[in-house]
């Protein structure tokens, strides 16, 4: 089975369509959500419809807890606060109702679903191999697809290797991962907010059957994403970041 799997779409419609295109057009059987469908940009609604529409599974991020209620924005930044607030504001019941129905992680599937780790579904950046050892240990799979970071990279421990053995890089667009053997964390990267230096838009496939994963960057109209924001009030770095994936 082939899966695309996307995360950290953060109200980016623009983002979220073009990667929905390249889905489709490479054939690709299911999506898979990994949450923060909302936070940040302009159009949660629409993304959340999307979501809604396309995706077979979707997690919940801690933009989405947010901006439910079921957490406290006091430790998000002055602007994510902004941007949880205004989506407060200004989306429809049944966006809320939606993200309130999902959960931060699945592990229904060969493979461990989690919004930010493992260990922490909901709050934990893994950017580390000390951090992806910890998350590695706390997956009962072998492979664990996680987001949060909005940054594309892996992880990886071999078979019968210790904590010393785990090893992780930042991914290019185009890159191959083989999963035939050893334990695995992979982050797809964002789709609606990159902070890896590169503004495209990111999704991973996931064959399941050939056990392999390729990052993919799309690339999309940023002005169509950042001109809502600017629209709606919200903190001009929410729509400055999206031209420098940063």
């Amino acid at each position: 089975m082939r899966v695309a799997i996307l995360t950290d779409i953060h109200s980016n419609l623009p983002a979220f369509e073009a990667v929905l295109s390249a889905i489709d057009e490479a054939g690709i059987e299911r999506r898979w959500c990994l949450g923060d469908v909302v936070g940040y940009g302009a159009q949660p609604d629409e993304c959340t419809k999307l979501v809604s529409a396309r995706c077979e599974l979707s997690l919940v991020g801690n933009h989405d807890l947010a901006v439910t209620g079921e957490i406290s924005t006091e430790v998000f930044s002055a602007s994510a606060a902004a941007a949880v607030e205004w989506t407060r504001a200004n989306s429809d019941d049944s966006t809320i109702e939606f993200l309130k129905a999902q959960r931060p992680e699945n592990t229904d599937h060969d493979v461990g679903l989690y919004h930010a780790s493992p260990r922490d579904p909901v709050w934990e950046y893994v950017l580390s191999s000390e951090q992806a050892d910890a998350g590695i240990d706390a997956n009962p799979r072998p492979i664990g697809l996680i987001g949060h970071s909005h940054v594309a990279l892996f992880f990886s421990r071999p078979n019968g290797g210790s904590k010393d053995d785990t090893r992780g890089a930042q991914a290019s667009d185009g890159a191959l991962l083989e999963l035939s053997g050893g334990a695995w964390l992979i982050n797809p990267g964002s789709v609606g907010q990159p902070r890896d230096g590169d503004p495209r838009a990111a999704w991973l496939e996931l064959d399941t059957e050939a056990r392999t994963a390729r990052f993919h960057r799309v690339p999309y109209e940023i002005e169509r994403a950042a001109a809502p924001i600017a629209a709606a009030g919200l903190p001009s770095r929410l729509a400055d970041r999206l031209y420098t994936g940063q």
